[in-house]
């Protein structure tokens, strides 16, 4: 019997189990019919509603910032005077700068304590070492998040660029090249004689940083991507910063346990006294002048 061309689907699908016809994709779209298609719907009058909460939420803030910061500057006001009230009279005998064992101590104590002939060394660095460690991690912190920010990788252009511009001025570059190790030199006699006169690791970083940045403008980078880069500058501060926490925690355990140490204060006024002092020193004195250039080259260029 010829098959008509109007077979109902089950029929069909009979057909198909028992061999004779083949499931095509007309009969599964019968199974399967597609979805109509939605129409577009229009949105206009969602974003005209958000526009007018966004507008009206703008309008409240605006006007109730005012008071708000009115509010909050008198409560701190408040407090800051009451504060102040409470404070003794300006040279008092019973000041806490007048009656603290702790600054006598650090006066008459510390050039045999520390070993350290500039008391500020003395006290920064050993008996407040962790403040100063905090701060060199403030440093490095405040670097991070500037590179975090501003960081650019470059491209083949800036490369060749780099790589063709050296700077034009002859005067500048000449007079860099005679100035910048002089700098150098001094920031490194700064950082070394910190325990035996004014100066230190910040004092003696900053200059060294100076130095690196008046090279890097007067030849628009030169050589100095090859001495500090980002992977340079990660490693000397990433070393500087382990060798002062290490150092410090060694000379805090063996003094709170009452245990030997290897640093001892030496002679007052040789260079190689005061304990730990001098190697600190060297420490924080890398990272802030690591961080100036870092700093410097960052803002400039858009990488170090």
């Amino acid at each position: 019997m010829k098959k008509t061309e109007k077979n109902s689907f089950f029929e069909r699908l009979r057909e198909w189990d028992e061999g004779n016809f083949d499931l095509t994709e007309e009969t599964m779209g019968e199974l399967h019919p597609p979805r109509p298609e939605r129409k577009h719907q229009n949105m206009d009058w969602v974003h005209q509603h958000l526009e007018r909460m966004e507008a009206r939420e703008i309008g409240i803030f605006e006007k109730l910032y005012p008071f708000m910061a009115v509010i909050l500057a008198s409560v701190l006001i408040f407090f800051l005077l009451m504060v102040v009230s409470e404070m003794p009279a300006f040279g008092s005998a019973d000041t806490p700068a007048n009656t603290s064992v702790v600054i006598k101590r650090y006066i008459e104590n510390g050039l045999a304590e520390t070993g350290a002939v500039n008391i500020v060394a003395g006290v920064i660095l050993d008996y407040r070492a962790f403040d100063t460690l905090g701060e060199s991690h403030v440093l490095f912190t405040a670097a991070i998040a500037v590179f975090i920010l501003l960081l650019q990788e470059k491209d083949e252009k800036e490369k060749k660029r780099d790589a063709r511009i050296l700077g034009n001025d002859l005067i500048l570059k000449k007079t860099a090249s005679v100035l910048m190790p002089l700098i150098i030199m001094f920031g490194v006699y700064v950082i070394l004689c910190g325990h035996l006169g004014p100066g230190g690791g910040f004092s003696g970083g900053a200059i060294i940083g100076g130095g690196l940045i008046l090279y890097s403008m007067a030849f628009n980078g030169g050589n100095m991507n090859r001495v500090i880069n980002m992977k340079s500058y990660r490693l000397i501060v990433l070393l500087a910063l382990l060798s002062y926490s290490v150092l410090k925690c060694y000379s805090f355990f063996c003094g709170a346990n009452g245990l030997h140490t290897i640093f001892t204060t030496g002679t007052p006024g040789a260079i190689f006294s005061a304990g730990l002092i001098l190697p600190l020193n060297t420490a924080v004195g890398l990272v802030v002048a690591c961080t100036m250039y870092g700093f410097y080259s960052i803002f400039t260029k858009g990488r170090i």
